[in-house]
């Protein structure tokens, strides 16, 4: 009895000891100052938010990450980034044009109609974004040695949507005294082992906005996780707005039914 409770005991002491110590540095989800403004059933993407992620993404993230479900022409669609309504094609949007055609590298590719040879063109804005590498073993020696996600549908992909995104780009901060952080890695306190791979993107004023925006670390997360956000579901507004014509009119149709029943059997008994 002795000798298994000498074996039972150490076990016990760490099955106790190891939820504290994971509690003492849990991994928290924080939302941004105001919410998102594209949550609940009455929420849209803040088109201002979309521009300034965007911009976010493409001088900071798009670096690393790739998004290859996006083509240029979807930031100029109905409630995207760029949408005017002056051009109902986002593909005639002179912005979206501009913005397609001064991508960086990796060279576009396309065919010479009169000489049939293969020549770098201009961005279209058919094209979609560009990857930063040219293969994941490019992405590995440049990343020391993994391939950054696409970030296409990230918002859909990891549990606690846009608050995950948010906290990870907001929750690098100095290691408490008791860790000890592997070498090339980063501490990460919403990341869920702490230890991340990725440095810290985002400072403050590292990104100029615009609008006069004052550009610190928070605003840059929230505007760039909306800007996800919208591209892992770009028809979440029309779809919204969809779904309460499709409940008024079931509503009506549902006050119309009964109506009808009470007139039609009000004399019968």
């Amino acid at each position: 009895m002795r000798r298994i409770l000498s074996v039972i005991a150490p076990v016990l002491a760490l099955a106790i000891a190891v939820p504290a110590l994971a509690a003492e540095h849990e991994a928290k989800l924080y939302t941004p100052k105001g919410g998102w403004s594209f949550q609940g059933p009455l929420g849209s993407f803040d088109q201002g938010s979309l521009q300034r992620g965007y911009k976010v993404y493409r001088e900071v993230c798009s670096s690393c990450h790739a998004m290859n479900l996006l083509s240029f022409r979807n930031l100029g669609e109905k409630y995207g980034p760029f949408y005017d309504e002056k051009f109902p094609n986002p593909a005639d949007n002179p912005f979206v044009k501009t913005l397609a055609h001064d991508q960086e590298a990796p060279a576009i590719k396309g065919i010479n109609e009169e000489t049939g040879d293969v020549e770098d063109r201009p961005g279209l804005p058919s094209d979609r974004f560009p990857d930063p590498f040219p293969n994941e073993y490019a992405a590995k020696a440049s990343t020391g040695g993994y391939v950054p996600p696409d970030l296409s549908l990230i918002v859909k992909a990891r549990e606690g949507g846009a608050n995950y995104i948010y906290s990870i780009l907001t929750g690098f901060v100095e290691a408490p005294s008791d860790v000890t952080v592997p070498d090339k890695l980063y501490y990460n306190q919403s990341f869920p082992s702490h230890f991340l791979g990725m440095k810290p993107p985002l400072a403050d004023n590292k990104v100029s906005f615009d609008d006069g925006t004052p550009s610190t670390i928070r605003q840059q997360a929230k505007d760039v996780t909306t800007f996800l956000a919208w591209a892992s579901e770009p028809k979440q507004t029309e779809r919204k707005r969809l779904g309460l014509w499709v409940m008024a009119y079931l509503i009506g149709m549902a006050l119309l039914a009964y109506g009808s029943y009470r007139r039609v059997w009000k004399n019968v008994h």
